[in-house]
């Protein structure tokens, strides 16, 4: 019991090195919480930073989910703690204690996660985003796409715990893109790869 707090800790200050803000501030580029679309994640540092920058926060936020989970595995752990080391990488990515809490949306970390539980499930997100963003040329929008199919594809293969954690990961994906919600209703939302 207290090993698996102790793993869920570990974690969540692991998911709360936001990969934005500290790539950023290597690269000389300035803080992605002051400019673009002030979300610290992989989408901004690529309107403010490049493609370099962008692989680099997108690899990062990625790992920091993936590696908890498979050290969780190595370690022995049940599905239940291995479940929750994936949500509270992903709360660290969300709410970070290093940075007041204020983190990204979370969509590579959910993906690091999920690679880490069931690479079948990461790979079918991939896919998905990777189809829907470029198509309509959204990252938000491939982003909530996937977040809503997330808890199916966990279902399909994989078990109820998991599920039931991927679906709480999904709402709080979907919450976290309130603004773009409203963007893409609107008309507003900025899109990627574009020339």
């Amino acid at each position: 019991m207290y090993l698996g707090i102790t793993a869920c800790i570990i974690a969540y200050l692991f998911g709360s090195v936001n990969s934005a803000i500290v790539t950023c501030k290597i690269l000389g580029i300035p803080d992605p919480r002051t400019i673009g679309s002030g979300n610290p994640g992989a989408t901004n540092v690529l309107r403010i930073g490049g493609k370099k920058a962008a692989i680099i926060t997108l690899l990062g936020d990625m790992l920091k989910g993936l590696i908890p989970v498979l050290i969780a595995k190595m370690l022995g752990f049940s599905t239940t703690i291995l479940a929750l080391v994936a949500l509270f990488a992903f709360l660290g990515h969300l709410y970070p204690i290093f940075f007041r809490f204020q983190g990204g949306k979370g969509v590579a970390t959910v993906l690091g996660c999920l690679l880490g539980l069931a690479w079948p499930v990461g790979f079918a997100m991939i896919i998905t985003w990777v189809v829907i963003a470029f198509i309509f040329r959204y990252s938000s929008l491939a982003a909530l796409i996937t977040a809503i199919m997330a808890p199916f594809y966990t279902w399909y293969f994989t078990n109820e715990t998991y599920t039931l954690i991927v679906a709480i990961m999904s709402l709080l994906l979907i919450y976290r893109h309130h603004q773009n919600i409203r963007k893409l209703f609107r008309g507003e939302e900025s899109k990627i790869f574009k020339k």
